[in-house]
């Protein structure tokens, strides 16, 4: 009998007799590309840091004899000297007089919200006024239990307005400058003025530990311990030295803890490994 071999049978004999002899070499696996995202360093790309200062007279500028800007100017100064900072952009919105009702209202403003969603950071003076009327509004019998409740109605205030900042840019960096007491000398009689003046510290503390991005920097022990006159002559707002100070103090802060943390955000880059 016959036997006949198939067209596919002797395929699988040819094959057969190739793998005794060398194995049959397929195509290699292509390595494929992975994405690895790296961290590069803050001073890699110098950036441009856009800053929106708001809030009352300590940010307008009020007993700066430059008529520059209160602690803006020392501050663009400090930190232009960065390494990843090439360039900052200061808007002022400071008003002398500004209560936390009255920056609030504003804050809602076209103009202060176009200026808002551009902004990597925001500083804030705002405080001193709400005591200040406390204090106008009941010196004829002025009580401890006054500043109490105006105390919380601070709080509040200032939590609507770290909403509102928050609402128009959830990225932005917050940065609320602490009180100091200015009233020593227009208000001796008021011993329990320090104390007042570090209450109220605490409430803003309170509210900013509420937000992921935002920050209180401590001016208080600055006028507290001063060697030298930091106040202008009209004995409430900080004359030069007394805002360079601030200014000194803010960049500390900045430096150390929102700029890394702006960093982190902001410079992430993708490589490939073959």
């Amino acid at each position: 009998m016959k036997k006949f071999f198939t067209p596919l049978i002797l395929s699988v004999l040819l094959l057969g007799s190739c793998s005794q002899s060398k194995p049959l070499v397929l195509h290699q696996e292509k390595k494929v590309a992975t994405q690895v995202f790296a961290q590069i360093p803050a001073d890699f790309y110098p950036r441009k840091l856009t800053v929106l200062s708001t809030g009352d007279s300590l940010t307008q500028g009020v007993g700066d004899s430059t008529e520059r800007g209160g602690y803006l100017p020392y501050l663009k100064t400090m930190l232009e000297k960065e390494k990843g900072i090439q360039e900052v952009d200061f808007y002022n919105f400071g008003v002398k007089g500004n209560r936390t009702t009255q920056l609030l209202k504003r804050l809602k403003t076209p103009e202060m919200k176009e200026v808002i969603q551009k902004s990597n950071l925001v500083i804030l003076t705002i405080g001193g006024n709400d005591i200040m009327k406390v204090v106008k509004d009941n010196i004829s019998n002025l009580q401890i239990s006054d500043f109490i409740k105006e105390k919380e109605a601070y709080r509040t205030h200032l939590t609507q307005i770290m909403e509102a900042i928050v609402q128009e840019n959830p990225n932005a960096s917050i940065v609320l400058v602490g009180l100091y007491n200015p009233f020593s000398k227009l208000f001796s009689d008021i011993k329990e003025m320090d104390q007042i003046v570090a209450d109220w510290n605490q409430a803003g503390q309170s509210v900013i530990a509420n937000y992921p991005n935002a920050y209180f920097v401590e001016i208080e022990d600055v006028f507290l311990n001063a060697a030298e006159e930091l106040l202008y002559t009209d004995h409430f707002h900080p004359n030069d030295k007394g805002y360079e100070l601030i200014a000194g103090r803010l960049n500390e802060t900045l430096g150390e803890r929102v700029l890394p943390d702006l960093e982190k955000s902001s410079y992430t880059v993708s490589t490939e490994e073959n």
